[in-house]
């Protein structure tokens, strides 16, 4: 079996909507595809025996066992692998379970689709899977404990934290959209103008200031002292003369930590002597050039959680330990407490596992202990001297029996500091009385605090933290998304984007768009290229100053990574024509209507998609939705959409010239097609289409009639607004065209335009592009044959996997085909073919170049235009 594509899909796909996190793995099953399951003798038993647990598989069958069933009476490998691939990440603890598996048109070649938690897993079990299906078919010994390590790892690697997940999780449950800003935990809540950003528990809404006085454990003791907020008694040490004068003034026991640190690292905890303090202050400085020195407190290690100035949660932090049996020595000890599914590397799980470092080999001394030494039945041994989670701990909820006047100190503590989220450690013997009575201190203030011992401690009630994160970034009544408009379609799409970004910005608002030719913030080009896939869509929604998102739309990134957004507003399909048929498996107008369904698909609820009426594609996919609907129609007695207006329901029609809205009998008359600069005259019928659909949109948004009227009136077509859609150069003599048309429909488009242009001599440069059908090269040819009396064939980009000649022959052919006598010449060099087109042109002639590299094109003709302007000749 080969392996030819594998690619990670991260939004609304083809596949799933709502599964927005899938691989898919186009795999070429080669000999395989001869030999389904029950062909391969042991087949069954050997993959009963590696994966017990696919008991639970209930595949098609829709019962327990239902895939082993599939897997006895003969299912295709590439059917197996999904099921694999679904087996070894929920082994790895990331569990998933939605597969498909379908034959391409090519015998042998599957697309192989499973969801994922995280994405490089999830490419890592595609080829995992693969490799594992072939031993179990080989009966070759496979180390699959081997794989299912290396998947955890790369999952440690870059998984978001269980802090900074669970306000993610909160934030997806609220259906509050998120963007992971880079590999770290820099998470941004919501789009463009309303997003919210946070790292870890350290918001945007967090003080610099806050952070600064939480990191300095001096002035944070000094600020709450002045508070009359009780804190051990201590000062700053940087060498041994100042421990010697600290402990001289507060005594024994004390506690020795750097002043910078973080999660325990460094300190040492009920020091009783100068020896080991001494040790302690070597070891505190690997950390801090300055250490704190406190009196050591006695009672329990209690973390307090306040958001936003209010209690959440408190937790008692009982140091890492075991709890001995008169048998294990306390390493054994150790590794059974770290079989608990709940303790994992660093961060993994809600605790982590027990090392032995430093810290618990003096800890063990002092106890004239080692790893060796059998504690007693029910003795309890400290391995930590603090209660650090980071370091193995464990935690006690105990929110609920904390005294009113501990709440009121600790929410107080919160608004002396700064902070809006706020981890308060108090070293105390209970929290059910005053802290006042019982003699306990605040320890520290930390402005990042973790969220594991709240959300998952090890005794008492879980508490959901995140929630009122969320609720302090998005307290009821402020939105967190912007307005999207997505536009697709084979043809149009990037002058309706265009259109619709000018009557947006008309309306007051601050637009961001994406176009094949770059993204536009403001109307300010930020990014040069074709930026229609789902990364682009995401540049701008992480856009800050963006209020309103239009995004055009193409086949080629939803196929390669699905929607670069969750949910739209509107979605438009201007139409579905013939184009990039043969690629990517999709062959046939129904496929790439599906493909572009997907945009309409993810609207909401009480959203609307905008289709073309004159489109018997977009009609069927109308029929399957869940939003409002609407359609655009050049032709007002088109049956389809008398029927809807007969309905009373909303659409758009070009009649009497007009661009019209119909509300069942009424007629809203926007503005005269001939007033619309875009329809060049009314005479491009394809561009009144492309502004009937942009009409729609911003009439069934809410934009005002008049405002959109103004609008059409106002956005002028040229090269600068509307690159390579219908630009006219006129020179003195004669007029150039250039147009991105380069499909059978967009050559249609510009043959319907040039039937009402008079000219001498009506001239073509066209090219082909390889990845094309030949049929669809051969049409192009034959259109242009048509329209054109001389053509110009360049053909120098684009080959994709063809020869120019072979090409230039099928131009030729279409040509040939048209039955037309039309002279031809080929000049590869596009630059070349253009500029021997306007030297060479005569009086009245309109040259027409359908260009894909539109920026040359205009530059070359723009440089011709100025030198006519100048010298008075080209």
């Amino acid at each position: 079996m080969k392996i030819i594509k594998v690619q990670a899909l991260r939004g609304p796909n083809i596949w799933s909507i709502q599964r927005k996190k899938l691989i898919q793995m186009r795999l070429d099953l080669e000999e395989m595809e001869q030999f389904p399951t029950n062909k391969i003798e042991g087949f069954k038993e050997r993959i009963e025996a590696m994966f017990p647990t696919m008991i639970e598989h209930r595949c098609s069958e829709g019962c327990r066992g239902g895939f082993f069933s599939r897997v006895e009476r003969g299912t295709w490998m590439g059917h197996v692998i999904e099921h694999i691939a679904l087996e070894i990440q929920t082994l790895a603890g990331m569990e998933t379970g939605f597969g498909r598996t379908r034959e391409t048109k090519t015998l042998g070649t599957y697309n192989v689709v499973f969801s994922y938690t995280e994405e490089n897993v999830g490419l890592f079990a595609a080829e995992s899977s693969v490799a594992i299906a072939e031993a179990l078919i080989t009966g070759t010994e496979y180390d699959l404990e081997s794989d299912l390590q290396k998947m955890r790892e790369i999952r440690e690697r870059v998984r978001l934290g269980p802090s900074t997940g669970s306000i993610v999780e909160e934030a997806v449950s609220r259906n509050i959209p998120w963007i992971r800003l880079g590999t770290n935990s820099l998470v941004q809540l919501g789009h463009g103008i309303n997003q919210m950003r946070f790292q870890a528990t350290i918001t945007c809404k967090t003080s610099s200031i806050a952070v600064d006085m939480a990191c300095n454990k001096e002035l944070t003791k000094k600020m709450l002292d002045m508070a009359s907020i009780p804190v051990a008694s201590g000062s700053i040490c940087v060498d041994e003369e100042d421990l010697a004068e600290t402990i001289n003034k507060i005594g024994y026991p004390i506690v020795l930590k750097p002043l910078d640190g973080n999660h325990g690292k460094g300190a040492s905890i009920n020091v009783t002597n100068w020896e080991d303090a001494v040790s302690g202050l070597a070891f505190a400085k690997e950390y801090s050039k300055r250490i704190i020195v406190e009196k050591f407190i006695t009672g329990f290690d209690f973390r307090i959680l306040v958001i936003d100035n209010k209690l959440v949660a408190a937790a008692k932090r009982v140091p890492a330990h075991v709890i001995g049996n008169a048998k294990n020595s306390i390493q054994e000890l150790i590794a059974v407490e770290n079989l608990d599914p709940r303790r994992g590397y660093g961060h993994e799980n809600v605790l982590t596992q027990i090392d032995v470092d430093r810290d618990t080999e003096d800890l063990l001394e002092k106890l004239n202990y080692t790893l060796e030494t059998i504690p007693r039945s029910g003795e309890i041994v400290f391995l930590k001297s603090t209660a650090n989670l980071s370091t193995g701990g464990t935690s006690v909820d105990v929110t609920d029996m904390m005294h009113p006047e501990n709440i009121f100190l600790a929410e107080r503590i919160s608004r002396v500091i700064g902070l809006d989220i706020c981890g308060v450690d108090i070293m105390a013997e209970n929290l059910t009385q005053p802290l006042k009575d019982n003699g306990g201190v605040i320890l520290e203030v930390n402005a990042a605090p973790g969220f594991r011992m709240h959300l998952a401690p090890s005794e008492g009630l879980p508490r959901n933290v995140a929630a009122p994160v969320i609720d302090m970034l998005y307290p009821p009544g402020k939105s967190c998304r912007i307005p999207i408009i997505a536009v697709t379609g084979t043809n149009g799409k990037t002058t309706t984007t265009r259109l619709l970004a000018h009557i947006v910005k008309n309306n007051g608002y601050k637009v961001g768009f994406t176009t094949s030719d770059g993204i536009y913030i403001q109307n300010h080009m930020m990014e040069k290229g074709d930026t229609t896939g789902p990364q682009s869509a995401q540049y701008v929604l992480r856009d800050p100053t963006v209020e309103f998102a239009v995004l055009e739309t193409a086949r080629g990134g939803i196929l390669r990574s699905g929607l670069g957004f969750s949910i739209c507003d509107i979605g438009i399909i201007t139409n579905i024509q013939e184009d990039h048929l043969g690629i990517s498996d999709i062959h046939s107008l129904d496929d790439l209507a599906r493909v572009k369904a997907t945009v309409v698909k993810s609207i909401k609820k009480d959203g609307w998609a905008i289709l073309n009426g004159d489109d018997e594609h977009c009609i069927k996919i109308g029929a399957d939705l869940g939003c409002n609907v609407a359609y655009f129609s050049l032709d007002e007695e088109n049956p389809f959409i008398k029927k809807l207006s007969a309905e009373g329901k909303t659409v758009a029609v070009y009649e009497n010239g007009f661009i019209t809205i119909k509300k069942g009998e009424w007629k809203i008359r926007i503005e005269r097609a001939t007033h619309v600069p875009l329809t060049l005259g009314g005479k491009a019928k394809f561009m009144i289409a492309n502004v009937l659909a942009a009409t729609l949109a911003s009439y069934v948004w809410g934009f005002k009639t008049e405002d959109i009227s103004l609008s059409l009136q106002t956005f002028i077509p040229s090269a600068a607004q509307t690159p390579g859609r219908m630009n006219i150069f006129e020179f003195k003599k004669f007029k150039v065209l250039i147009d991105f048309a380069h499909n059978a429909s967009g050559y249609k488009g510009v043959e319907e335009y040039l039937q009402s242009v008079d000219a001498t001599k009506k001239i073509g440069i066209i090219a082909g592009v390889g990845d094309r059908r030949d049929e669809d090269i051969r049409e192009c040819a034959t259109i242009a044959a048509r329209m054109f009396d001389h053509i110009i064939i360049r053909q120098e980009k684009y080959l994709r996997g063809r020869t120019e000649n072979e090409i230039i022959d099928l131009i030729l052919e279409g040509i040939t085909a048209s039955g037309k006598n039309v002279t031809y010449e080929i000049i590869p060099k596009e630059t070349e073919a253009i500029r021997h087109a306007i030297n060479c042109a005569e009086e009245g002639s309109f040259i027409t170049a359908l260009s894909d590299v539109v920026t040359n094109a205009i530059e070359i003709v723009q440089e011709y235009l100025d030198k006519e302007n100048e010298y008075g000749t080209v």
